[in-house]
Formats: structure tokens, C-alpha cells, sequence
């Protein structure tokens, strides 16, 4: 998971504004990113968009 990670961290601006133009329906408050709370964010944006934490994992890795 650290290259997920590597990725949240140096690019979660970006990943964010694409995830948000992607899926209007994720809120700031869903995409609220705290380091070493990864697992948390992956569920919200789970819950809202209904994808698996895999399929979410793949396209950010697909974004970097």
C-alpha cells in the first residue's frame, strides 16, 4: 500500500480535484484527507461512489 500512499500524499490536490470532476457527488468533507487515515478515506469515497477500495486504488494509481 505505500505507493498508494506515496501517491495520496504527494498528490492528494490533484487526485481530489479529479475524483470531485469525476464523481460530483463526493463532498470536501468525503475526500478530507488526514496521513495514516487512508483506509478511512478509501471507505468514504467507497460508500459514496460505490466501487471497491481496489477499483478506487486503481484508478488514483492510474491518475499518478
Amino acid at each position: 500500500m505505500s505507493s498508494f500512499t506515496d501517491q495520496i500524499k504527494g498528490n492528494w490536490n490533484i487526485i481530489k480535484g479529479k475524483l470531485k470532476s469525476e464523481y460530483g457527488e463526493l463532498t470536501d468533507d468525503d475526500l478530507a484527507y488526514q496521513e495514516g487515515k487512508e483506509d478511512e478515506l478509501l471507505g468514504r469515497i467507497q460508500n459514496k461512489i460505490g466501487k471497491t477500495k481496489e477499483e478506487i486504488k486503481d484508478w488514483i494509481d492510474d491518475i499518478g
